[in-house]
């Protein structure tokens, strides 16, 4: 039987725990030259494997079997490598592994696209296929698995069931008509396959909240699709969303749940990709890990946006400056207004709540002052709003005439009956996975957090 490789992972966490660390034992290791230089006389090889961001030394000599050949296996180039493992007491990495025998297992053509020196983000678009390779995207794509996993182990540790909801749909849950149809047959896509117009989910929140009916607290966590031409930083046509609904809860409540689960997620990346976070301190984004920090250790305030609308005319008065600095009440707030509220005036993470209900979907709770909604945006220092959520109108009457007036009443009558079949207050909440990834990690394009990004004029993969 061939003697299975170990992981570079297993190494340093053997190392690290004190136990089982095989030093000075002969070890296999297989994975990807990430640099290769000799001095003549004893050649250092960077190995990648894929467990860990961290690489493991291997060190040949040049009396080695094939000395030359090795010293020009090129960047990316696979291979495995038998040889002892020694500690390195002192160094720069703990320890290395002093080869006695390299293989080959796949070499790199001579067109590689990619090479030692720093690539830009726009050329690595161009390459999504490769871009996973460098350093910058190996820690992206590490923590945005273990971000995924933060959300589930959040959400399930306290008890909330977990339900995937249609990616095909029959309806706009927001109601803004940015969809993609779904049709075998272009010229006559109602009459098609269902019988009726399809598209692709732009949420799963009207399906979950069937389920907050049964099971009181759940989630989604899934695909989402926008036929909007945004061609901004934070927007793409494909993201994913995580979406917790909650039975027997109000406002407050969600918000509860917004905060908690949000620091949740970012205390549990920095304690499981210390290496990556480090990375993005250094690289991406300097001072990333006090932001952070400061979000973990400072409660969520909670202002109005009738305040919220009132200090930033006040600004105005003073002499800030805002590209759009037509500000009055019922408008739809920028990122630079958001911003300037949670950083300047709070300066730290906030709550906007009770907005006006013209500019907010048609399920959220009225006021009872008629004119605002139970909502609340999420807006944190660096980014804006990473989060938004409402109270749901729970009154069967008041829904019905809502939807009656804006016209999408008609086929989701199932919508409107869980009010009338043992209907309760409940609330719930949007995050777009995608974008706190680009507030974690630092990384400023949505196009550089997702593996294969999908926007307009753009779909190369």
């Amino acid at each position: 039987m061939q003697e299975k490789a170990v992981s570079i992972r297993s190494l340093y966490e053997a190392f690290a725990s004190g136990e089982g660390f095989p030093a000075n034992r002969e070890v296999i290791v297989e994975g990807w030259v990430k640099t290769n230089r000799n001095s003549g006389k004893v050649g250092f090889i960077e190995l990648h494997d894929g467990t860990c961001f961290k690489n493991l030394q291997l060190v040949y000599g040049a009396d080695m079997k094939g000395f030359d050949a090795i010293s020009h296996y090129s960047l990316a180039s696979a291979i495995e490598a038998k040889g002892v493992l020694t500690l390195t007491p002192g160094m720069k990495q703990p320890f290395e592994l002093q080869v006695e025998k390299i293989r080959l297992l796949g070499g790199v053509a001579d067109d590689y696209p990619l090479q030692k020196k720093r690539a830009s983000f726009e050329f690595l678009r161009d390459m999504a296929y490769l871009r996973p390779r460098t350093n910058t995207f190996d820690a992206v794509f590490r923590v945005r698995s273990v971000l995924a996993m933060a959300i589930h182990t959040y959400f399930q540790e306290h008890g909330f069931v977990y339900v995937h909801t249609p990616e095909i749909t029959a309806n706009d849950a927001e109601g803004a008509g940015q969809v993609f149809t779904v049709t075998t047959d272009a010229k006559d896509p109602i009459n098609d396959f269902y019988g009726r117009r399809a598209s692709l989910t732009v949420s799963g929140q009207l399906h979950v909240e069937a389920f907050a009916m049964a099971f009181k607290d759940v989630y989604t966590f899934g695909p989402t699709f926008r036929a909007e031409k945004s061609n901004t930083p934070r927007h793409a046509s494909e993201f994913w969303m995580i979406e917790p609904e909650l039975a027997f809860a109000d406002l407050d409540d969600d918000m509860d749940c917004i905060e908690d689960s949000i620091k949740f997620c970012i205390r549990y990346v920095m304690e499981k990709c210390p290496d990556e976070m480090d990375f993005f301190e250094k690289w991406i984004a300097p001072g990333l890990k006090a932001k952070l920090n400061d979000v973990l250790n400072k409660p969520f305030r909670k202002m109005e946006y009738t305040e919220g609308i009132r200090l930033l005319q006040e600004a105005l008065k003073s002499g800030h400056k805002f590209d759009n600095d037509k500000i009055e009440w019922g408008m739809d707030l920028q990122s630079e207004h958001e911003r300037y509220l949670t950083e300047e005036v709070v300066k730290g993470p906030m709550f906007l709540v009770d907005y006006p209900k013209e500019i907010k979907a048609f399920y959220m709770r009225e006021n009872d002052d008629g004119k605002t909604v139970a909502a609340c945006d999420l807006l944190v220092p660096g980014e804006g709003e990473i989060v938004g959520g409402s109270q749901r109108e729970e009154r069967y009457e008041v829904l019905k005439e809502k939807m009656e007036k804006i016209g999408n009443a008609k086929g989701l009558e199932w919508y409107l009956n869980l009010r009338k079949y043992g209907g309760c207050v409940h609330s719930g909440f949007g995050i777009g996975f995608d974008r706190l990834l680009m507030y974690i990690t630092g990384v400023a394009n949505i196009r550089d957090t997702e593996p294969y990004p999908r926007t307009s004029n753009n779909l190369k993969y």
